[in-house]
């Protein structure tokens, strides 16, 4: 039984099990307070992440952390990660045998670190933790709760950079994650 984030991330960093680990420069573990109550899942690295080795720090993270100051979210209290934890090549969905081959890094990261919200940053991470019935723009904006943690669905903020109108949608999301939070006397 894995115990530790740190523990965890050496067995990551070696990790050979599908065909992204070819190409990467950095594997991309997650960030952020190991005791978080909101825990932030995302689809995968991309450029930056890759070459920086943390998720969302390139201009979808920085529209992220815009969103988060503006609602006085404090990355530092949150956690982040991903479904897969390679760059998929030039940014493209991850396939399903490569999500599946990282599946059981981030539930392990869910099991060490104990959040009570999940929120699911677009479809990929929707439809990887809670099923191909679901879809981001039907199920974004709605609690749903599976085995004592509530998940918030939402558009991942790349999908914020092509269609600006989203941006809406996410804020009242973020907002609802936040009052959420509050409520319960979450970190956040």
């Amino acid at each position: 039984m894995i115990e530790s984030l740190n523990e965890l991330s050496k067995i990551v960093e070696k990790c050979n099990k599908c065909d992204l680990c070819l190409k990467r420069k950095n594997t991309v573990f997650g960030v952020g307070n190991e005791n978080a109550d909101v825990m932030f899942i995302g689809e995968g690295p991309g450029a930056d992440e890759d070459i920086e080795g943390e998720p969302f720090v390139g201009k979808a993270g920085k529209l992220m952390n815009q969103a988060f100051i503006g609602l006085g979210i404090s990355r530092e209290k949150i956690y982040i990660a991903n479904i897969v934890k390679c760059r998929p090549p030039n940014n493209r969905t991850p396939l399903k045998e490569e999500a599946n081959a990282c599946l059981d890094y981030l539930r392990n990261q869910v099991v060490i670190i104990k959040p009570k919200i999940i929120v699911l940053l677009g479809n990929t991470a929707l439809k990887n933790i809670l099923g191909d019935e679901f879809g981001i723009t039907a199920a974004r904006g709605k609690w749903i709760e599976k085995k004592g943690i509530r998940y918030m669905p939402t558009f991942h903020p790349a999908a914020l950079l092509r269609d600006q109108v989203k941006k809406i949608d996410f804020w009242k999301d973020l907002e609802l994650i936040k009052n959420e939070a509050i409520s319960n006397n979450y970190k956040i």
